[in-house]
C-alpha cells in the first residue's frame, strides 16, 4: 500500500521565486491528506497534480499566515467544483472562526460540510483516525499555540505467499485467508492456517511533521524509530540566537532531534528567505544526521 509524501511548499513566512510556504500531501493507500496550507497552495496542487476532491482531512499546525492563508481559497475552489462529502478540518483552537468569518463576511457559503477538530498544543494525543490511517499531535514550541503531527498507518495484514499455497484452493478460501482467517479441517483437506501461507506482518509506516518550533529534544521519544522526520530548519546554526528569539531551528537542531529520535530519514524545510542557495543547510546537518535531504518543492518521499 503506498505511503508517500509530496512536498508543495518549502519556504517560511517570506515566498521567494521558486520556493513557496508550507503545504505537504501525505498519501495512504487511495487517501490523500494536506498538511499545512499556506498561500499558493491551489497552484502547487495544480502544479504537480493533487486533486482537491481527493482529500480527506486537512492538517494545519498554527495560524501563522504562511501556514494557512491558502485554506479558505482552497474551500471555495472546492465548493465551486461541487464537493459534497464531509471534509475533516484539524487544527488549533481559533481555526474554525477564522473560517466561519470569512465566509460571512465574503458571502460564500461552503457547501459541502467541515468537521472540525480543535487540538489542544500543549499535549501528545490522538487527534485523527480512519481505516488506514491514525494521526498523534506533537506540542511544539512557537510564539504562538502550535502543533506537529505524528502519522501512522493502521496495522496491515500479511500478505499470501503464493509458494506456500496448496493447490485447489476455491476463490472463497482464498479470501478467507487474504483476510487473516484460518481454514476449518473438512472431509476434503486439512485445516490450513494464515500464519503458515502468509509472509511477515508490514510493520506500520510513521511520518512525524515537526512544523515551526524551538529546538526541543524532550519531543524525540514521541517519534522513536519513525520513518521518515520533517522538521523545520529556518536558519543555519550561526544564526541560533536568532532562531531562539523566533522560536525557530536551525539545521544542526534538527538533525541532532533527527539522531536523539533515531529516525530513518530526515527532511529540511521552512527555510528563510535570506539564504539564495540551500545547500550549505544540508552540509550543515549531514555530520550529525547523514540521511538527511531538503524539502524542496515536488519532492516525493516513498516509504
Amino acid at each position: 500500500m503506498t505511503f508517500e509524501l509530496k512536498i508543495l511548499g518549502s519556504a517560511s513566512a517570506t515566498p521567494t521565486v521558486g520556493r513557496h510556504p508550507t503545504a505537504q500531501v501525505l498519501t495512504v493507500g487511495a487517501q490523500h491528506y494536506l498538511i499545512d496550507c499556506g498561500e499558493g497552495t491551489q497552484w502547487q496542487m495544480l502544479e504537480y497534480r493533487v486533486r482537491p476532491h481527493h482529500l480527506r482531512a486537512i492538517f494545519i499546525s498554527h495560524l501563522h499566515g504562511d501556514h494557512y492563508f491558502g485554506l479558505f481559497g482552497l474551500l471555495g475552489t472546492m465548493h465551486l467544483q461541487g464537493r459534497t462529502q464531509p471534509l475533516c478540518i484539524i487544527g488549533p483552537p481559533g481555526l474554525d472562526e477564522v473560517l466561519v468569518t470569512q465566509s460571512r463576511v465574503s458571502g460564500v457559503q461552503i457547501g459541502f460540510q467541515l468537521e472540525f477538530t480543535v487540538v489542544d498544543t500543549e499535549v501528545h494525543a490522538l487527534v485523527y483516525e480512519d481505516a488506514g490511517l491514525r494521526v498523534h499531535s506533537l506540542p511544539m514550541r512557537h510564539r504562538v499555540p502550535c502543533a506537529g503531527y505524528l502519522f501512522e498507518e493502521q496495522p496491515r495484514r500479511a500478505n499470501l505467499l503464493k509458494e506456500k499455497l496448496p493447490a485447489g484452493l476455491t476463490p472463497g478460501q482464498l479470501a478467507r485467508l487474504a483476510q487473516g482467517d484460518d481454514l476449518p479441517a473438512d472431509e476434503h483437506q486439512p485445516g490450513l492456517r494464515h500464519a503458515d501461507v502468509a509472509g511477515p506482518v508490514p510493520i506500520p509506516r510513521r511520518y512525524a511533521f515537526f512544523s515551526d518550533t524551538l529546538y526541543t529534544p524532550a519531543l524525540a521519544p514521541l517519534i522513536a524509530g519513525a520513518d521518515l522526520l520533517y522538521h523545520e530548519a529556518t536558519f543555519l546554526d550561526e544564526l541560533r540566537e536568532r532562531a531562539a528569539q523566533t522560536h525557530h531551528s536551525t539545521a544542526r537542531q534538527a538533525a541532532l532531534l533527527a539522531q536523539a529520535a533515531g529516525v530513518k530519514q530526515l527532511l529540511l524545510g521552512h527555510f528563510s528567505s535570506r539564504y539564495k542557495a540551500l545547500e550549505p543547510l544540508l552540509h550543515e546537518a549531514r555530520p550529525v544526521f547523514p540521511n538527511t535531504a531538503l524539502a524542496v518543492e515536488g519532492l516525493v518521499v516513498s516509504l
